[in-house]
């Protein structure tokens, strides 16, 4: 019997790091849309939709933040290693913890999914970044609390200057370069 193409598909994890409201999750969603198109096996690791089931346990101080990256990191790795596009959106904010993903994940892609807090604030449809700096939130990514951007990120994306065609295309004409696609 002939192998599929998922039984030959090698497994990798786009990780698509940024401020909140960036664009993460559109843009994960659009390539995963994409990737089940032509057949891989693909999953989708949310910051939403993990902290409701796998990290609800946990808050947003420095360390529980790296205590949801390193639960996610667990999982990415698990999925990599067995076959499957993995494609995480989270902020993410510290460099080191994101060196810990690459490391442990080994396949690891990083998308710096950059966009201006402006543009963030005004996709912002759950009012966070308002609150945020008005003080309700506290530990915000990107205003009371650092986001240290890639330094090296394998795909760069604009958010607020492309389209989200346009940024899907970038992350797909990657995985094309790299031989995932």
């Amino acid at each position: 019997m002939p192998k599929s193409k998922c039984n030959d598909q090698k497994g990798f994890t786009l990780w698509f790091t940024g401020l909140p409201c960036s664009g993460k999750s559109a843009v994960a969603d659009k390539v995963a849309e994409n990737l089940k198109s032509h057949g891989l096996r693909v999953e989708r690791l949310d910051g939403d939709i993990v902290r409701q089931s796998l990290t609800r346990d946990l808050g947003f101080s420095k360390e529980d933040r790296n205590e949801n990256i390193r639960r996610v990191t667990f999982v990415a790795k698990l999925l990599t290693r067995n076959g499957v596009a993995v494609l995480t959106s989270f902020i993410s904010p510290y460099r080191d913890i994101r060196a810990q993903a690459r490391k442990e994940i080994g396949n690891f892609i990083e998308v710096y999914v950059k966009c201006s807090i402006e543009v963030c604030m005004q996709r912002d449809i759950k009012g966070m970044y308002k609150k945020a700096l008005s003080g309700e939130i506290k530990e915000f990514s990107g205003v009371s609390d650092p986001y240290e951007e890639p330094l090296n990120p394998e795909i760069f994306l604009e958010t607020d200057k492309e389209t989200l065609e346009e940024s899907t295309n970038k992350v797909l004409a990657k995985l094309v370069e790299l031989g995932y696609l």
